[in-house]
């Protein structure tokens, strides 16, 4: 498989950075502007967060960072370093979020897996396996957690009865079916008859009206075969820190939130149990969202989820939240891709020369 360079160095462009910063921006001016209960003095209400769980959520961010990193190590047989594998996920945070989510940074992932020595077939395999774990959190995860929410999980907000009304919950539950399918015909395809699967996409292609993208659908089951075959006879001992690394991540994730929040307000068990939940049914919301990284989209749900716990604060938070969570990436990603160029293009070319 070739990836086009040139597309992935237009995702890879710190110049993007100020796409998602604009639209998140007027996002939260246009809630400003709109909530007539918010003033500039009601932002003072930031000096009210508790500096220890202000620590703990930024710790949890960490965390979550080094969970991607050792996971992406351990994916590779450590065939990466620790510091080439701080590159790899910054540049893979830096490129989901300057995509839309519903785009994601995978072709990119490849890439820069490649260009760190990592031959394309298994670059291929352990982007999918990442993929293919994080959804299986999702699917596995999400009724267990919608579970011990006890029903307490779609928010009770006027503007989203009048905007959604109850197909909130069916937009949730459809996304959920759409998930769980696709990842489990994924990991079908990946660990159990992958040119039985090729073979299913190009009769599915050669139907007329598909017909035009046969070529992609060929050229895609090549890759899941290819990918299989790197992943084939891999131990237990293998996927074991894997799994648990994808669970500790998607975690450290959500539990960063529970924090800041606490920051805030106090909650009880069942309160946490239920903003971690929410947070599910965030997720959804933004995968489908147009805007890179889901700004502006994700600013606008927060406010519709967890005003029930916040009220005063929840524009505040809001602003925190993804000051904490989002924006990092987008500082990080300028900063460490030139370094990145100069080390694995003008490097190798003068190791040639």
């Amino acid at each position: 498989m070739k990836l086009d360079n040139k597309k992935i160095f237009q995702t890879l462009n710190p110049n993007k950075v100020w796409v998602p910063v604009i639209i998140g921006l007027a996002i939260v001016f246009a809630m400003f502007y709109m909530d007539p209960n918010l003033t500039a003095a009601n932002l003072k209400v930031v000096f009210d967060a508790s500096p220890i769980f202000i620590f703990l959520a930024i710790l949890v961010i960490f965390f979550r960072d080094f969970g991607y990193v050792y996971r992406i190590r351990e994916i590779t047989d450590r065939q990466l370093t620790w510091t080439r594998s701080i590159y790899v996920i910054i540049l893979w945070e830096f490129a989901s979020a300057v995509t839309p989510s519903v785009v994601g940074g995978t072709a990119v992932a490849m890439f820069i897996l490649n260009k760190e020595g990592i031959k394309m077939g298994k670059a291929i395999a352990y982007v999918m396996v990442t993929a293919i774990l994080d959804n299986l959190f999702f699917v596995i995860g999400a009724p267990i957690i919608l579970y011990f929410a006890k029903g307490n999980i779609f928010p009770n907000s006027k503007l989203l009865e009048s905007q959604l009304g109850d197909s909130l919950e069916a937009i949730f539950w459809l996304s959920y079916a759409l998930y769980a399918s696709y990842s489990l015909v994924m990991a079908a395809a990946l660990f159990y008859r992958p040119r039985v699967f090729k073979w299913i996409l190009i009769k599915l292609f050669s139907i007329k009206f598909l017909r035009k993208w046969k070529h992609d659908a060929q050229e895609y089951g090549n890759q899941i075969i290819e990918a299989s075959r790197q992943l084939s006879g891999k131990s237990f001992r293998y996927w074991l820190p894997i799994i648990g690394a994808t669970i500790f991540i998607w975690s450290s994730r959500y539990l960063m939130l529970n924090a800041l929040i606490s920051a805030f307000v106090p909650l009880d068990i069942l309160d946490h149990v239920i903003v971690f939940a929410r947070q599910v049914i965030m997720w959804i919301v933004m995968m489908i969202s147009p805007t890179p990284g889901s700004s502006g989209t994700a600013e606008f749900f927060y406010g519709q989820f967890f005003t029930q716990f916040l009220g005063q604060y929840t524009f505040v938070t809001s602003i925190v939240w993804r000051l904490l969570s989002y924006y990092p990436y987008l500082l990080l990603g300028a900063i460490f891709l030139p370094k990145w160029i100069r080390q694995v293009f003008f490097k190798k070319k003068t190791e040639e020369s």
